[in-house]
């Protein structure tokens, strides 16, 4: 079911070359989504409408979800689902909290202050996936962080569904739990161009987040700077960092966990034990048969972007997952906690055999959306960072800027910008 690499006794200049990847990646993709997004710029609604009959099978009438619906979906939903979904929102709301960064003054000399003040995002649009399955603990990673930054307008999107033409009424239920009352009934590409240029009753946004398919990220991808974006968060990842003391059936449910998002969705292994191997792969045969969605996850763990990778030794598994940056790592070794803290590249890290991804994906206080595709080797995940922007304040007095005129003007006449040094001698009197 899933396929082997060995690099044992390798010397291999790059393991990015040889991880597990997906031959139809985000880059690929673009070919297909530009067309969505130029028609979703020109001709707004209209295209928005003709996508979703195409791609979602469902005739809108209105992008826009009523308030009404939300509210029924909230008095509708199953009490014990609300439950699940106030201790998420509760406990990501603690993590949010105390990541909250302070405004900053620095005297840099007598009269001369740089202050970094942080401001929240003005408006951001949320996507939320609601395809293959309904990802309703995705609009609380959305909106908790985005309400804790201090967002003034928020706006969620998520595919409609077949029959209602609204989006699932667990998500509808969870927006009108956290009091968004601003919902779209759309979905893929489109979503992110509505979102990236307006249209009909949807403003224009300043930031898009969160995790989608190939072609909803492929979208992000092209409309960054257009619109500003959090990270590539799409076809899920997981890569698992294992030695012989780790349980193959906790490996393989982790594997399988994953794998059931999206046919497109990565399954990793690396590890220092071929035994561990076998028994991973004796444990996804029988774990496999008997879930709900087998022939997703069966495509998922066969696929080229799915594998197990045998190392020499845990030096060479933490090379390996650092070249993966997968977007859940796990590490279930002997001295798991001090291995975590040498990793570099991975969206979020879950240390040992009871931190399962599935506890990040919900009730974990962390948040589950995350860069994939080898994109947390430069980006992070989605906090409350990710809705605020830094402005640097200066403010300095006429004898402060006197005593560092000389310096100003003279690298102003290094740059040959002479009209740069002139805008101080004018303040200090020195006139041309």
């Amino acid at each position: 079911m899933i396929r082997r690499t060995d690099l044992r006794g390798e010397s291999v200049p790059d393991y990015r070359a040889v991880v597990p990847r997906a031959a139809f990646d985000v880059e690929a993709a673009l070919d297909v989504v530009r067309p969505i997004c130029d028609a979703v710029r020109h001709r707004g609604v209209e295209a928005i409408t003709e996508y979703t009959r195409k791609f979602d099978g469902v005739e809108l009438s209105d992008i826009a979800v009523p308030v009404e619906a939300l509210r029924s979906a909230l008095d509708e939903l199953d009490p014990a689902v609300r439950a699940g979904l106030e201790e998420s929102i509760g406990r990501l709301r603690t993590t949010c909290e105390a990541e909250l960064e302070q405004d900053v003054a620095t005297q840099v000399v007598p009269g001369g202050t740089v202050s970094r003040r942080m401001v929240p995002i003005q408006r951001v649009g949320l996507y939320v996936p609601g395809g293959i399955a309904p990802l309703v603990s995705s609009v609380v990673m959305n909106v908790v962080p985005a309400q804790v930054a201090g967002v003034e307008s928020i706006a969620l999107t998520s595919s409609p569904q077949k029959g209602t033409g609204l989006p699932h009424p667990t998500i509808l239920a969870a927006c009108a739990l956290l009091g968004v009352d601003e919902v779209y009934a759309v979905g893929g590409a489109q979503a992110v161009a509505m979102f990236a240029y307006g249209a009909g009753p949807c403003r224009k946004v300043d930031l898009v987040t969160g995790p989608g398919n190939i072609y909803t990220v492929s979208a992000k991808r092209l409309l960054k700077g257009v619109v500003g974006i959090d990270s590539e968060a799409g076809p899920t990842e997981i890569a698992i960092l294992a030695d012989d003391t780790a349980d193959p059936a906790y490996v393989a449910s982790d594997l399988l966990s994953q794998a059931e998002h999206d046919p497109m969705a990565a399954a990793v292994l690396v590890t220092t034990s071929p035994s561990l191997a076998d028994e991973v792969e004796a444990e996804l045969d029988k774990q496999v048969s008997v879930t709900r969605h087998v022939e997703r996850i069966r495509t998922a763990l066969s696929g080229e972007q799915s594998g197990i990778v045998l190392v020499d030794d845990l030096e060479q598994g933490l090379a390996v997952v650092d070249a993966y940056a997968a977007e859940h790592l796990e590490i279930q070794t002997r001295g798991a906690s001090d291995l975590a803290r040498r990793v570099r590249n991975a969206g979020a890290i879950f240390v040992g055999p009871f931190a399962p991804v599935s506890l990040g994906d919900y009730c974990a206080g962390s948040n589950h959306v995350l860069p994939t595709g080898g994109c947390a080797c430069h980006s992070s995940g989605l906090s409350v960072r990710s809705f605020r922007k830094a402005l640097h304040v200066i403010e300095y007095d006429e004898q402060a800027l006197r005593d560092v005129a000389p310096h100003v003007v003279t690298l102003a006449e290094a740059e040959d910008l002479p009209g740069h040094g002139a805008a101080v001698r004018v303040r200090v009197g020195e006139r041309a």
